[in-house]
């Protein structure tokens, strides 16, 4: 499975780029706001990496923030959200902005995606709102420092063997019993407690 790629950027097409690794070429999607920060042909290029596998193809999609990667995910645990919805979402909304949306309700601004109907993005925003709290870096109430500390509780919780999902659940969870001040080993015992309950 690829995870990430390092190299340079070899050609550009709307919702897709050529990534040029040591002479072999990777055709990556990506989201337009990715596609945007990448920089002309010949700039070097990191992108983490989400590898799909399917019977007949495989399909890699780029991201130049790990926060979007993580949204990519995330959208696609949505039932109706596959790669290329989560995709159009995130060319319409930073994730940051898809992080206040679902926070705020508003699926006015979901819709705002190519493709995304009333009924798509209030799912969306139904479904996500519990599990967007973990991915929230733009929230006001959180600084820098509580950010880091909850994604480093939800990274624990996966190399423990928990799936991301769960995990992200579960660190939310947690904040909202042990606050957002919480030292990194408090917050990660929370989180396994949400995720024996």
């Amino acid at each position: 499975m690829i995870a990430k790629l390092t190299g340079v950027l070899d050609s550009l097409g709307e919702d897709w780029a050529v990534v040029d690794v040591a002479g072999i070429g990777y055709h990556v999607f990506c989201s337009g706001k990715t596609l945007a920060k990448l920089g002309g042909i010949g700039a070097p290029v990191r992108l983490a990496i989400e590898t799909h596998v399917r019977e007949d193809h495989i399909h890699l999609y780029g991201f130049l923030d790990p926060a979007e990667r993580d949204w990519f995910r995330l959208l696609m645990t949505v039932q109706g959200v596959g790669a290329k919805t989560a995709l159009a979402i995130l060319s319409a909304l930073a994730p940051a902005d898809l992080a206040a949306a679902i926070a705020d309700g508003d699926k006015a601004a979901v819709t705002r995606a190519q493709g995304i109907g009333q009924k798509l993005a209030l799912r969306i925003v139904t479904e996500l709102k519990d599990k967007a709290a973990a991915l929230r870096p733009a929230d006001v109430r959180i600084d820098a420092r509580q950010v880091s500390t909850s994604n480093d509780a939800v990274s624990a919780l996966v190399n423990l063997g928990y799936r991301r999902n769960d995990a992200m659940n579960a660190v939310a969870g947690a904040l909202s019993r042990v606050g957002a001040d919480a030292p990194l080993d408090q917050l990660i015992k929370a989180g396994l407690k949400e995720l024996a309950t």
